[in-house]
């Protein structure tokens, strides 16, 4: 087996969520996810100012997402198998390469191809990154210490789409995705400051059991509904808030989304590993369904600022435990196809999410669509119901390692 170990497995570090290397890990990730969220929200923009049809742009968008998930194969097992610290760091090199390349392209197939260079670092960097993190949490603060985690995506995804547009604005296109590919240089050094013992035992060797790992299919399952729906909100909101004639303001509904994110995160976290992912859960998920529905009836503002905080409370509270279930469902030598199985089934989800959504909303209607979008989330809630007795036996055996460490 692989032993990747760490300062937390230190008795000192046993007790504490903001260790040393969770502290390294959590910077890597918000800057890592900083850049990549500058980029993704001007790569749509860039193509259309080069004459690129819908069409095109939808390829583009989407090749990320199919990249991501093909290269999942060679990651999950390297990263059971190799140093994770220089695997994120070199993932982030990659990203780098892909950004440099954003900034030199002039035609859409080279923009693609850049495209799929980000995938391929993708696969790796997200994934690695909450695999080392997962080593440095004490078990009985497993959620709260995800929670925290999380926030580094909520805070690069609340602030890295409006700080490259506004650097387009004032340098625009070419330069500003060259400044992205600083700020991934800068995450790939913050990656190799991660302190992190290693003694490699096993050669690689790619094989299903080694890409995705069966103990965690559950929670990637019900990601996989889950992200379903919520991916359709970013598809679709702003093209619907237009048709209501709140479009000129809908970006409110992001900004309380991610203020919500924030505050809400680190305390359900805390309420999961009080009362159990299921009691959490469940009520949470309900929130989401809440606010497609009051989403699906809007035609003010603050109608679909309500649903923002119902839906980033759910959201907030379920992602970020489900990703902890995931990791608990895995021994620490399996971490990278434990945490490949997650990203996987988000992946699915969002390709399947968008797909299905669009199809509905073009035969019945924008309003029709969220509310059949309502159904993944029910039929999530309704996997968690039928399998609860099984996530306790997970979330016991899990607590039951530490106490006899």
């Amino acid at each position: 087996m692989v032993k990747q170990t760490d300062a937390q497995s230190e008795p000192q570090e046993q007790t504490k969520i903001w260790n040393f290397m969770f502290i390294s890990i959590f910077f890597a990730n918000m800057v890592m996810n900083l850049a990549q969220y500058m980029s993704n929200a001007l790569l749509a923009i860039y193509a259309d100012s080069l004459g690129a049809s819908a069409s095109a742009i939808g390829v583009l968008m989407s090749t990320f997402a199919v990249s991501a998930l093909l290269f999942k194969v060679v990651s999950a097992p390297a990263m059971d198998t190799y140093n994770r610290k220089y695997l994120v760091a070199g993932a982030m090199v990659t990203m780098t390469a892909a950004f440099l390349g954003y900034s030199l392209s002039q035609s859409v197939p080279s923009l693609i191809a850049f495209r799929i260079l980000q995938g391929c670092g993708q696969a790796f960097g997200n994934v690695c990154c909450l695999a080392m993190v997962a080593e440095t949490l004490p078990k009985s603060k497993y959620g709260a210490g995800i929670g925290y985690y999380s926030l580094a995506q909520v805070v690069a995804q609340a602030s890295g789409p409006t700080v490259g547009l506004w650097l387009v604005s004032q340098i625009g296109y070419h330069l500003t995705f060259a400044f992205n590919a600083g700020v991934m240089l800068l995450a790939a050094f913050l990656a190799f400051k991660i302190k992190i013992r290693y003694k490699r035992t096993k050669k690689l060797k790619i094989t299903l059991n080694n890409i995705l790992a069966k103990e965690a299919f559950l929670p990637a399952t019900v990601l996989v509904f889950i992200i379903m729906a919520f991916c359709v909100v970013n598809s679709f909101l702003v093209v619907f808030a237009n048709e209501q004639g709140v479009g000129s303001d809908i970006s409110l509904y992001f900004t309380v989304s991610a203020i919500t994110m924030i505050f809400t995160r680190p305390i359900v976290g805390k309420l999961t590993d009080r009362f159990g992912f299921v009691r959490v859960f469940t009520p949470a998920l309900f929130c989401d369904v809440i606010s497609f529905f009051i989403i699906s009836v809007s035609h003010t503002l603050s109608s679909f600022l309500l649903a923002a905080f119902l839906a980033s409370f759910g959201f907030g509270a379920c992602q970020p435990a489900i990703q902890a279930l995931a990791m608990k469902c895995v021994p620490n030598e399996r971490r990278g196809a434990g945490s490949s199985t997650n990203f996987v089934g988000m992946d699915i989800g969002n390709l399947l999410g968008p797909t299905f959504a669009g199809l509905v909303a073009q035969t019945f209607g924008y309003r029709i669509m969220w509310r059949v979008m309502v159904v993944p989330l029910l039929i999530a809630i309704v996997v968690v119901i039928i399998f609860k007795r099984k996530i306790a036996c997970i979330e016991a055996s899990f607590l039951a390692t530490q106490r006899s460490h």
